[in-house]
């Protein structure tokens, strides 16, 4: 009996699915005769064929109900091929499926999502076996003694593989593919692994989406593999350095097909010598953030009425973006503060605000804009914009370079996406008249003394002077944006963040006026009236004409436009034969693309 969580049990279970002994397959009332009668075969007169008895089905009638999808006992569209072989064996054959004789017949084995756990010497069994596909499962170490020397093709993406050390004791021989994408592999001592003492005839390897690092130490071991053609990298943090693509079309002359591209001869003329450059191979990245034009915002004008001197604050608005980016990078400005992080207890973020779209220098400020969304396991640092009045469309017109050393907690970074932020910051200043401020302390006592000799001096100025309140930051939208493609093959994320339609708040309610003010207020408009029926109308098409006209005017004025920023991420690397174009070019902000 095979344990539960192996192989062997997961292929005993595929076995009763594919129902190998139930009609139409197997042996039963509806073939026995037939199959009797190819055991023990008689003469039959030429151009004769034996009748089947009643109740019973020839072997194309059988095979037809497998093959026709309309039928109940047709296996589903995306089965095997090596399903389809099986019930069809079971068909003609059926004896050849009996027992222990299953495994002599199976070339290609695939048991995938079945929470499989461990590769038992079960497996020993199928000596036929060349293909074994163990993807989506939970295998978290492969002992290569349980698999059989037959194998050239080894599946085993979307586990839990962490170490291949009992994987490389005794690999089979003949294996061609080995696919180790989507696991647990980390640097550096699992680059040993890949050699030619481990794999001779190796000729294509996925290591896609791990986490190895060492590119300097994996290439120096791929390159004993003389005959591997196609590699899978892409994913991992060490694909994340803008070598790294010409590192290795130099350094494996050999190789055809480079995470899913083909490696043509203008390439690798371009990256010739690159290989004996190491000291390029920095363990680093370069990512450019581009933020552009911003607009729907509304008018704030609407809501502030007030004038010089009145009672009320005088309130001025100011309005940046944020984003997050990865935790432990350091931006290329020179002389520039570090931010600060945000850890996941983290309920307030400090900002690093750009002075300069152009990155020319960066000044630190202390603001607290509220937390607009749960914090993320990985550190990061916020970056913000420099705070610009209203405007229909306002051009941010910013770019920032970042330089990140820590490529695990980067790639961890692209995979979660980033948080895009709109903050309003409004700042109320309250009028202050000196001379009729109460003096009630000491320092008072002495402003007073020198009031005679500052009388003067005001008096140039304006009559009120203003005392600004501490800013008041409110998030007016946020949105996440997804970099999980810069992982792969792309180089840029571009994308119009869209924060819906914002609802302004209504203004203050005018103060309600007196009885009297009321009745003059009456007075004066019935006067108005009177002036007004005194006057000549225009023609009524004339009217007609103004009336459209106005009400196409507040449509279009009440016509909604959300709120939306335009954001850009790109990773830089070194570009590929046929892209002319270069970095300073494709580092361009997103809003002098437009």
């Amino acid at each position: 009996m095979a344990a539960p969580g192996s192989v062997s049990a997961a292929f005993q279970e595929h076995l009763q699915h594919l129902g190998l002994q139930d009609f139409p397959c197997g042996l039963g009332s509806w073939n026995k005769s037939c199959h009797n009668a190819s055991t023990s075969p008689r003469a039959q007169p030429a151009g004769l064929e034996e009748a089947v008895p009643p109740g019973e089905e020839t072997p194309e009638v059988l095979l037809e109900l497998l093959r026709d999808q309309h039928s109940p006992w047709a296996l589903p569209p995306d089965c095997s091929p090596q399903d389809r072989l099986l019930r069809e064996v079971a068909v003609l054959a059926p004896e050849l499926l009996r027992g222990s004789r299953v495994f002599q017949v199976i070339k290609s084995l695939r048991i995938l999502d079945k929470g499989v756990e461990e590769v038992d010497e079960g497996l020993l069994r199928f000596q036929q076996l060349e293909e074994l596909i163990l993807s989506a499962n939970h295998i978290s170490r492969v002992n290569s003694a349980h698999l059989p020397r037959t194998l050239k093709v080894l599946e085993l993406c979307y586990n839990v593989v962490g170490d291949l050390q009992d994987l490389s004791a005794q690999p089979p021989p003949e294996l061609q593919h080995l696919g180790l994408g989507y696991n647990r592999l980390c640097g550096p001592f699992q680059e040993k692994h890949f050699t030619v003492d481990f794999w001779p005839n190796l000729v294509s390897l996925d290591l896609s989406f791990n986490s190895l690092t060492d590119l300097l130490g994996l290439v120096s071991q791929l390159s004993t593999l003389q005959n591997l053609r196609i590699l899978m990298l892409q994913g991992n943090p060490l694909a994340l350095i803008p070598t790294y693509r010409g590192f290795l079309v130099d350094s494996l002359p050999k190789l055809f097909i480079l995470d899913d591209i083909q490696i043509w001869p203008e390439e690798r003329q371009q990256f010739r010598g690159l290989a004996r450059q190491p000291e390029l191979i920095r363990s680093e990245a370069r990512v450019v953030v581009s933020i552009g034009d911003m607009k729907g915002l509304p008018d704030p004008k609407a809501f502030q009425q007030l004038e010089v001197g009145s009672e009320g604050p005088l309130i001025t608005y100011s309005y940046y973006v944020t984003y997050q980016f990865a935790g432990g990078g350091e931006p290329k400005d020179k002389g520039s503060p570090e931010g600060t992080k945000i850890h996941q207890s983290s309920t307030v973020a400090t900002l690093d605000v750009d002075s300069s779209a152009q990155d020319t220098g960066e000044t630190k400020s202390h603001q607290k804009p509220p937390a607009t969304e749960e914090s993320k396991a990985h550190s990061a640092r916020v970056f913000a914009t420099p705070g610009q009045p209203w405007a229909d469309t306002i051009d941010c017109s910013y770019r920032k370079e970042h330089i990140a050393k820590n490529l695990v907690g980067l790639k961890s970074y692209l995979e979660t996406g980033t948080i895009v932020s709109v903050v309003e910051e409004k700042v109320l200043a309250w009028p202050v008249d000196p001379e009729e401020n109460a003096v009630t302390n000491k320092e008072g006592q002495e402003l007073k003394k020198n009031r005679a000799k500052d009388k003067q001096k005001k008096k140039k100025k304006q009559s009120y002077e203003f005392r600004s309140d501490p800013p008041i930051h409110s998030t007016l939208g946020t949105t996440r944006v997804t970099l999980e493609t810069l992982l792969a093959t792309e180089d840029l994320v571009a994308t119009v963040c869209d924060f819906g339609i914002l609802i302004p708040e209504k203004p203050p309610e005018p103060p309600v006026l007196e009885e009297k003010e009321v009745k003059k207020g009456k007075d004066k408009s019935k006067k108005s009236k009177a002036k007004k029926g005194d006057q000549k109308t225009a023609s009524s098409e004339g009217k007609g004409k103004n009336k459209d006209t106005a009400e196409a005017e507040e449509g279009q004025e009440l016509q909604p436009v959300p709120l939306t920023v335009q954001f850009q991420m790109q990773l830089l690397r070194w570009p590929l034969a046929a892209n002319t174009q270069s970095q300073e070019n494709v580092a361009r902000p997103v809003g002098k693309t437009q």
